[in-house]
């Protein structure tokens, strides 16, 4: 296995770029269970760096490695790994690869999450992990939200990407006339109570930017639009709570 010991080496470099949560076609997974699941679901990366000292002593790290050809595997100082993390115990591997493209489906009869400008990598996150969760297959992804696949995302979703198809800058208003369920998109006004009606038993759940909640060109295509009861004097809630309070409720009414 090839050893990297400067910085400045072409291949450390740039994954300190995709570290750093720069969008493109090129993403980083770092941990053990990530990169598991990009081998499993996705194949090889374009290469992969290991923490050499971790390497040495975890069983677990060292298995991953050897799953690898030696000529996209490469090792690297301790103190090198450490400058990549995004969290404060490295676990000592990364893996630099493709992001996914997937091709829009014709049609869309199922379940899905559609997302209207969702800014904050930590509500993208756990929306695909809470829907994953739920059962949900497909999430469609406004222009203006945050990257699928940057490395906050990755972390909050906790593995929700191998679970789903994931259709990033995705116009959703015109994927609508593809739609064949009815959507349901969240509101405050102008909407009926989540819990006054059943649920139909597929759907396209719509939310909205944490701020601006879902647009108004968005708003008018919905089939019907909900509002969680809340009590009175208080912010309406955040977009992932809210989502994981309809999806479940869904998944609660399909399953009695």
């Amino acid at each position: 296995m090839k050893h990297i010991s400067s910085r400045d080496n072409p291949q450390y470099k740039q994954l300190v770029r995709l570290a750093g949560g720069r969008r493109g076609e090129q993403i980083v997974l770092e941990g053990v269970h990530l990169c598991q699941e990009w081998l499993r679901h996705r194949g090889l990366p374009a290469f992969a760096l290991f923490d050499l000292q971790r390497l040495e002593r975890d069983p677990e790290l060292a298995a991953l490695a050897a799953a690898l050809p030696s000529g996209i595997a490469v090792s690297c100082e301790t103190t090198l790994a450490r400058r990549l993390s995004q969290v404060q115990e490295s676990q000592g591997v990364y893996f630099a690869a493709q992001a996914p493209q997937e091709p829009l489906p014709e049609l869309i009869t199922g379940t899905s999450l559609w997302l209207d400008r969702v800014q904050d990598p930590g509500n993208m996150g756990t929306l695909l992990r809470t829907a994953a969760a739920a059962g949900i297959g497909q999430a469609f992804l406004s222009p203006g939200c945050a990257g699928a696949w940057s490395p906050k995302v990755l972390r909050s979703a906790q593995g929700a990407h191998f679970a789903m198809r994931l259709y990033e800058n995705a116009d959703l208003a015109a994927l609508h006339a593809r739609l064949r369920v009815p959507l349901l998109a969240t509101a405050l006004d102008d909407a009926q109570s989540l819990y006054e009606q059943p649920l139909p038993r597929e759907c396209a759940w719509l939310m909205g930017n944490e701020g601006q909640g879902v647009g108004s060109d968005l708003q008018r295509l919905a089939d019907r639009r909900v509002f969680i009861p809340q009590a009175a004097g208080v912010e309406s809630l955040n977009v992932a709570a809210a989502a994981a309070i309809c999806l479940f409720e869904h998944r609660r009414q399909l399953l009695v």
